[in-house]
């Protein structure tokens, strides 16, 4: 009997995870964990009580917006500010904890890791935003590219 390694465990909570996304462009997922525990989960989607994008269409689309860019044009919240929210709404601490998440973070999310205490970071493929990854680096986040690990 083979289990998986943690890593593997939570990115295939992830991948769950991002199921419920509402966004059209993209699905992403994050989970919160601390000591093997999990502590919150996010996806990306319109803020609560808010009409989905599923459902009114894609500013960005209609926009005409890369991938990348002008994040504040946007209805939707990322799935990492989801998870940290969640744990700021619920009175949980994540300083100390790992996020695991189906895409590499942009820069807002990056900025937001940072300062909530993450300090590790276990991510799948890329994303078009150097700013996120050269913060993440000088920041000392540990940062594990689960692509590179399942090779």
């Amino acid at each position: 009997m083979s289990r998986p390694s943690w890593d593997e465990y939570f990115m295939k909570i992830v991948d769950l995870v991002k199921t419920r996304s509402t966004c059209l462009r993209r699905q992403v997922g994050a989970l919160i964990v601390k000591e093997k525990r999990i502590l919150t989960s996010g996806y990306n989607g319109a803020p609560a009580g808010i009409t989905h994008c599923a459902e009114v269409g894609c500013l960005r689309d209609q926009l005409k917006i890369p991938s990348g860019e002008r994040h504040e044009l946007c209805r939707a919240i990322h799935a990492e500010q989801n998870a940290i929210v969640q744990a700021a709404y619920t009175g949980i601490s994540v300083k100390g904890a790992t996020m695991y998440v189906s895409l590499q973070p942009c820069s807002l999310c990056a900025k937001l890791m940072i300062n909530a205490g993450i300090v590790k970071l276990v991510y799948r493929g890329s994303y078009p935003d150097e700013l996120a990854m050269s913060m993440l680096n000088e920041s000392g986040i540990e940062l594990v590219n689960f692509d590179e690990v399942e090779k």
